[in-house]
């Protein structure tokens, strides 16, 4: 991606319009683009023109007062701070030698899916890197990442906040699961039709259960019904181990579960597209070494099918 990136944006002067344009819509002003570069307003400016110029696009819109983005131009620096970000970390990760990582991390995550696959990640990399303390908070809150210091956050799903940055570490999807002992008694649903036959234990005010309505097929919130119903995902998990019905769960949490046999995936055909695991962080133009160092650990984990039992 980095080496694709910088063979189509040409000269280097190419890559200097790049940063003016990054620098000045995230500063807000020529003023503070040309000290973070160092250079004068009037560089920046000319950098700026000539990317418009280049491009046939207006990025910004200038007044003597304020900098706005234009609608291309909010979509045009979504690109490229990605793009910048992955050539630092590319530029770090051969110029490290020496270097190790230090400081305090503060780090948040959903608190079950933490708890369960963050938390030991923490471990691992405290063990490589004993000169980095770190905060883990489990939360199910959206965290302010900003006002709350944290330095990079774990989620789960769209991303939605665009004036945070974000890479993604893996896939996770969900599925319908069973016991042995349940589809003994009450057999398997074959097509999501069959669930109304079944005792579905669901989450708390849950709008439905996201599955096609063919094999190949649009996804739709499906409706369904049971005994029991809890705001409190851990529970259904437990009761589905003790064959009280069937529970819609996510890989992380059932995956052991799949993988021993206690639980059994069902509907697989009709299942939804993953949604992605994200690793989130406040806009900054270079990350510290301790975060890149642990996102590329979060990443090289959890893009791993076989960590999920999802591989061959």
């Amino acid at each position: 991606m980095i080496f694709y990136f910088l063979y189509a944006i040409g000269p280097m002067d190419h890559l200097k319009q790049i940063r003016a344009f990054v620098d000045a819509a995230t500063r807000g002003s020529l003023s503070a683009a040309a000290r973070a570069e160092t250079v004068t307003p009037a560089v920046i400016g000319r950098r700026l023109d000539a990317l418009e110029a280049r491009l046939g696009v207006k990025l910004l819109l200038r007044t003597t007062r304020r900098l706005s983005l234009s609608f291309e131009g909010q979509a045009f620096l979504e690109d490229c701070q990605r793009i910048l970000n992955e050539l630092a970390n590319a530029e770090a990760a051969v110029s490290l030698g020496s270097i190790r990582a230090s400081g305090h991390l503060k780090v948040s995550a959903p608190a079950g899916f933490g708890r369960r696959h963050v938390a030991p990640q923490v471990a691992t990399f405290m063990e490589d890197n004993p000169h980095v303390s770190v905060r883990l908070d489990l939360t199910d809150r959206v965290v302010d990442l900003l006002n709350e210091g944290v330095d990079c956050a774990v989620r789960i799903g769209e991303m939605a906040d665009s004036s945070l940055a974000s890479s993604k570490l893996g896939e996770m999807r969900r599925v319908v699961v069973a016991s042995p002992d349940y589809l003994r008694r009450y057999g398997a649903p074959l097509e999501p039709l069959e669930l109304v036959a079944h005792n579905c234990l669901s989450l708390d005010q849950q709008r439905g259960w996201a599955l096609r309505e063919t094999p190949a097929g649009e996804v739709v919130q499906r409706k369904v019904s049971g005994t029991f119903e809890c705001n409190d995902g851990a529970v259904l998990h437990e009761w589905a181990l003790a064959g009280k019905g069937l529970a819609w769960r996510s890989v992380w949490e059932v995956g052991d579960d799949l993988r021993s046999g206690r639980l059994v995936s069902l509907l697989d055909d009709y299942a939804p597209p993953p949604v992605g695991i994200y690793a989130v962080f406040p806009q900054r133009r270079h990350l510290p070494l301790r975060v890149r160092l642990f996102m590329d650990q979060l990443k090289t984990t959890f893009s791993d099918p076989q960590y999920w039992g999802l591989g061959n």
